[in-house]
């Protein structure tokens, strides 16, 4: 029996909103990349700085007015496998945080990662998800890039703004569309040296980016989007080649 935890929310069991994983959803995109028990490995061996990624975004959100406070609820959307769970345990055990994913497979790794007491469990989509104003913050992973920008990526922003309290954050990492340049060229192959010092064959860096499925959108595209769903406008926390961070705020 799954165990039942309340939150603000409201009593949640866990894996009670269950749906159907869509591929190349939320963190769990990954699964498509590899297995979730590869999944980490992989994802190091193609986003620079991602051992770091997890630490910067929950010691941002712990920085946050609203997310600082003692017991803050926080949300992490596309859990995936548990890299912010593991950091925010870690820098803020104080916080009461749900964890949602739509693969129940990333859901379950995580939970063998930290265990399923302490933390809220949801296979489910943020869009899904009843929390009208209800987290000081949020954290949102290598989520939004693999949906399309056919109203999906709107209505996940959307959705995550409205969970957010007035004042609330969330930081968004991403990997972003290319600006124009002539020196994009030069940005495309350092990425594809760096997965191979790695240890990826460029064999596998090709798989990889074919099994995401992702839709990387650009810095313009991405402040409109984030501007209709209710943030103001993106503040860049983080840039490494092709993947970048931004810290969101819903206006108090």
């Amino acid at each position: 029996m799954p165990s039942i935890a309340s939150s603000c929310c409201g009593p949640v069991g866990e894996h009670q909103s269950a749906v159907s994983s869509q591929p190349g959803t939320g963190q769990s995109g990954g699964a498509q990349l590899s297995d979730s028990q590869g999944y980490d490995l992989v994802v190091q061996q193609l986003i620079p700085g991602y051992a770091s990624l997890a630490r910067l975004a929950v010691a941002l959100l712990a920085a946050s007015p609203k997310a600082g406070g003692v017991g803050a609820e926080v949300l992490v959307a596309g859990c995936g496998t548990g890299a912010e769970l593991v950091e925010a345990r870690a820098q803020r055990p104080d916080w009461r945080i749900t964890a949602i994913d739509p693969s129940l497979d990333m859901l379950e790794a995580a939970q063998r990662r930290l265990g399923r007491d302490g933390i809220h469990w949801r296979q489910t989509r943020v869009e899904e998800l009843e929390a009208e104003a209800c987290f000081a913050g949020a954290l949102s992973v290598l989520v939004l890039q693999a949906l399309p920008d056919d109203g999906t990526k709107l209505a996940f922003l959307t959705a995550l703004a409205r969970s957010l309290q007035p004042g609330g954050q969330l930081v968004l990492v991403d990997l972003m569309a290319p600006e124009r340049s002539p020196l994009q060229p030069q940005v495309q192959a350092a990425w594809l040296g760096f997965q191979r010092a790695s240890g990826l064959s460029e064999q596998q860096s090709q798989e990889a980016a074919l099994a995401q499925g992702l839709h990387p959108i650009g810095v313009s595209r991405l402040t409109a989007l984030v501007n209709a769903a209710g943030f103001g406008d993106p503040a860049r926390i983080f840039q490494a080649l092709g993947y970048e961070g931004f810290l969101l705020q819903r206006p108090a």
